[in-house]
């Protein structure tokens, strides 16, 4: 009997990691373009980085002359996705003219699915804006990163005092920087962390300098994640991680008045940015006091389970949870596990949060970011 029971639950656990594990082909017709007769269409998304020009996704005309794509192999979860004519200066917006928010399907099984696009951005009014605070600083387009032999963009939030006081301040790196503080380099919007910090600093007499590090895009999915896939290749998280503790760390120190210890430096970002920034607490938690883990992308590195179940008792970290449920079906259960085993070690400070209207992009972030900001200041 014991045997038999056994042999049920052996074939219900492998049906089951079958059907997590399953991939799903999703076809979408475009029905209709109101506005403009388009000669090109393009998907972008999740799927590719968020690419919105690439040739792998551009649609085909089908034998009833609508545009039409076949997404192959997509995980179970949230597909979050737009349409442009292959730039962001071409994305779909509304029948007005108006920017609008990424469409959204929950993948569970194939979908054959129509949209509609209403028309494109044609012209400077539709254009976004630049929308940076005074207090954002670009500091180069090419600041060499030696662990990768590449460059990166690095911008500056300086406090509003940083210029008529003495005072040293906390360091915050956060990742995908073209989506924090200006609206014109953001595809799809951004976390408003200028305007958010303007206010918060004044309220609060909590100032802090932001570091924002653009992502590599394409190498993104590679510079974020530390284990190599299958799927997107080599993981080169370590060697991001190296970068910013060891070479852009060094440079922002030396350059600005920081407070140098860990208690007052963290990191921060969303997606891949949490996945990374849990990482460069656990191999460098004596640089880095702080994590903000906002919707973090556990699900592409399974060893970040049995790292974090080896945390050393001998340090002392602080934690910052964030997710939303209207995400992937196994969001906020990925990061409760992985929160669970750091919290295991009582020394750890760990705070966890879940929004249930929580989506996955820059407005709920935006949304968040405050909260995350004055619990690292207190």
């Amino acid at each position: 009997m014991k045997t038999a029971y056994f042999k049920y639950w052996i074939v219900f656990l492998f049906l089951f990691s079958l059907k997590a594990y399953c991939q799903n082909n999703i076809t979408i017709v475009v029905n209709d373009i109101s506005t403009k007769k388009a000669e090109k269409i393009y998907i972008t998304g999740t799927f590719n980085n968020w690419n919105p020009g690439a040739e792998t996704y551009r649609l085909k005309k089908n034998n009833t002359g609508n545009w039409e794509i076949l997404l192959k192999d997509l995980p179970a979860g949230t597909l979050n996705y737009k349409f442009t004519q292959g730039t962001w200066e071409t994305e779909e917006v509304t029948a007005a003219g108006e920017n609008i928010g990424n469409h959204t399907l929950e993948i569970e099984k194939d979908y054959s699915i129509k949209i509609n696009i209403y028309g494109w951005k044609q012209n400077a009014s539709q254009t976004k804006k630049h929308t940076a605070s005074k207090n954002v600083y670009h500091i180069t387009d090419n600041f060499y990163i030696p662990q990768l032999a590449r460059f990166r963009r690095v911008t500056i939030y300086l406090p509003e005092n940083y210029y008529v006081s003495k005072s040293r301040y906390p360091v915050l790196y956060m990742h995908d920087g073209q989506n924090l503080f200006d609206e014109f380099i953001a595809p799809f919007g951004e976390w408003g962390i200028d305007e958010a910090l303007d206010t918060l600093q004044k309220q609060t007499t909590k100032y802090a300098i932001i570091v924002g590090i653009d992502h590599g895009n394409d190498r993104r999915i590679a510079e974020y994640n530390f284990e190599d896939n299958k799927k997107y290749g080599v993981g080169e998280g370590k060697q991001y991680v190296d970068f910013i503790a060891t070479t852009l760390k060094k440079f922002i120190d030396k350059k600005y008045r920081t407070k140098k210890d860990k208690t007052n430096t963290a990191i921060a970002g969303s997606s891949l940015g949490g996945l990374i920034s849990t990482y460069a607490v656990i191999k460098y938690p004596n640089t880095f006091g702080t994590a903000g883990i906002f919707s973090p992308a556990f699900w592409i590195a399974p060893s970040i389970d049995s790292l974090t179940k080896k945390i050393s008792h001998k340090t002392k970290n602080r934690f910052w949870f964030y997710a939303g449920e209207n995400e992937s079906s196994d969001m906020v259960k990925n990061m409760e596990r992985i929160k669970n085993n750091i919290a295991k070690n009582t020394k750890n400070d760990v705070s966890f949060n879940v929004d249930g209207n929580g989506k996955h992009n820059e407005q709920t972030w935006r949304k968040w970011f405050p909260a995350f900001y004055k619990w690292w200041m207190n």
